[in-house]
């Protein structure tokens, strides 16, 4: 049986973590709930790990790995960059910068389901095989739409 292991690993303080992360969180659910449903009937199984980020761990925060494989290198013509996150800023009490994902024209500071989904069915090799949600990306995270 294949396996595909997700890995979100997010910074989180005295139980609440910023909002960017907060936002992938939910697209991140929704996605891991419903491939586990779409896998089980390939014979695919799905496990999901949260790793909770110290400050300062917060350059890697808001990441997702799919069978150890970072989002951005499953994904064609992805990058990484960073921007201020207002968010971590009040959580740290100091100006904060967090990681954010570009594909094309469209910059992500939280991560949306269908970016998530494409990801975990290249790393398994099934982006063909099942269709890839289609999602605006105007809107990047709740403080954005």
């Amino acid at each position: 049986m294949k396996n595909l292991h997700i890995e979100w690993k997010h910074y989180e303080k005295d139980g609440t973590t910023c909002e960017r992360c907060g936002d992938t969180g939910q697209s991140l659910k929704q996605a891991v709930e419903k491939l586990r449903g779409e896998l089980a009937g390939r014979n695919i199984g799905l496990t999901f790990t949260e790793t909770i980020l110290s400050e300062q761990d917060i350059p890697v925060s808001n990441s997702i790995l799919f069978n150890g494989a970072p989002l951005e290198t499953l994904i064609p013509g992805a990058k990484t960059s960073e921007n201020h996150c207002r968010s971590c800023s009040e959580l740290t009490g100091r100006e904060t910068r967090c990681r954010t994902v570009e594909v094309g024209n469209a910059l992500y500071e939280a991560l949306p389901e269908a970016l998530i989904r494409q990801a975990a069915l290249q790393a398994l090799g099934l982006q063909a095989a099942l269709p890839v949600l289609d999602e605006p990306a105007e809107a990047c995270c709740s403080s954005c739409a």
